[in-house]
């Protein structure tokens, strides 16, 4: 559940990012984003609906000075659900499949706003050691 992940080159990422509505907080959320991410590993994983890698972060309040253009230097609270998927269509069909609705449908219903965006990666590459 937390070991490091393998992202292949080419593949799509989507990013989902979720804002709960006022006094909701992670932990209220915890126990269904947790059931929605085993559901989308264990049923759409690899060659059952090309599911490859996910994470789950938490905004930490932390906007960089030297990597921001704009003149506000702050967002709101807000989770990103990110997952690597092998095609969009792939991506597209398992969210429309009524095991993964129910699962994310438990999240939103403690949520404002959710919006994934899709990526093509275009490069990755790694640290060089020594």
């Amino acid at each position: 559940m937390f070991e490091p992940i393998t992202v292949p080159f080419g593949a799509k990422m989507l990013m989902n990012v979720v804002k709960l509505k006022p006094g909701v907080s992670f932990d209220d959320v915890e126990l269904a984003v947790g059931e929605m991410c085993n559901v989308v590993k264990e049923t759409y994983g690899g060659d059952k609906g090309g599911f490859v890698a996910g994470q789950v972060f938490r905004f930490s309040g932390f906007v960089s000075d030297e990597g921001s253009l704009a003149p506000e230097r702050s967002a709101d609270e807000h989770y990103a659900i990110v997952t690597y998927w092998r095609s969009f269509e792939e991506h597209e069909r398992s969210h429309a499949d009524e095991i993964f609705s129910a699962k994310f449908g438990a999240l939103t219903a403690m949520c404002t706003e959710s919006k994934e965006l899709g990526y093509e990666m275009l490069w990755q590459g790694a640290a060089e050691e020594g």
